[in-house]
């Protein structure tokens, strides 16, 4: 009887990416020979391409699911388009969303068999890039919003609002799809970019011969457009004049997410 141990097969999938029942067999076949058994699994196209996992992964697809009160948001990345498209990844993005609104973000874990599945399979990288579960709180409601593309969700958005009509929410979540904001307030964006990017315009005020009594205005002016550019409550709601937290008919946003192709 070949002589390994379980760490050895677990050792052994980690490595090649093949399923564990294959890791397990290859090595029996090897009695025991881990070298022997990686070479098997690669003659047999059960082992990973070497270096997958550093290879650009910039497709792939959302997928939405929700009932009262909770919104589920899973995004899986992947290489191509066509395998992005294909029904085993849209299946399993889906599976995902599915499993993280019964039973929250942790359930990703509990499907890493099908991930490493689909590896094989389609023979790239695959990873989840997002997964969330928004539950509204007492009082407050849910509005959504899911692009589809070509059969695939590209862009998913939950946004939490407290006393907001619900179509005003819903043009918000609009909104947030394709302005792309990267946290609700000021207060979000880290303190040390923010200061960086402050020094950096007032050397450009600077160099453009502003006069010097007016620099300090000049700054918190592009400071305020840097922060409207990433900022969802300082931006014009589709661009327009009227910015998002003048649009909420006297309530307020308490959270947004968002995941999406590229993202």
């Amino acid at each position: 009887m070949a002589d390994f141990t379980a760490k050895d097969v677990k050792a052994l999938r980690d490595e090649t990416g093949a399923g564990m029942m294959d890791a397990k067999k290859a090595l029996t076949e090897c009695d025991g020979d881990m070298e022997a058994a990686k070479q098997l699994l690669r003659e047999k196209g059960l082992s990973r391409a070497a270096g997958r996992g550093d290879r650009e992964n910039t497709e792939g697809a959302v997928a939405m699911a929700s009932t009262d009160g909770k919104v589920a948001i899973v995004h899986l990345k992947c290489e191509t388009d066509f395998s992005a498209k294909s029904d085993g990844f849209l299946g399993l993005v889906q599976s995902m969303a599915d499993g993280v609104l019964a039973n929250g973000e942790g359930a990703i874990e509990a499907m890493s068999a099908e991930l490493e599945d689909l590896k094989l399979v389609l023979k790239e990288n695959i990873e989840v890039g997002t997964a969330v579960l928004v539950e509204a709180g007492a009082g407050n409601d849910l509005d959504t919003y899911l692009h589809v593309q070509d059969g695939r969700g590209t862009n998913a958005v939950v946004v939490e609002g407290t006393g907001v009509p619900a179509d005003e929410l819903h043009q918000v979540a609009l909104h947030i799809a394709f302005a792309k904001p990267g946290s609700l307030t000021r207060e979000e964006i880290d303190g040390e970019a923010a200061e960086k990017e402050r020094a950096a315009l007032l050397e450009i005020t600077k160099a453009e011969g502003k006069p010097e009594q007016a620099w300090d205005k000049i700054v918190e002016g592009r400071m305020s457009a840097w922060y409207a550019e990433q900022v969802l409550l300082e931006q014009g709601l589709h661009g327009e004049k009227v910015k998002v937290a003048d649009s909420l008919g006297g309530g307020s946003i308490a959270r947004f997410e968002q995941a999406f192709i590229g993202g």
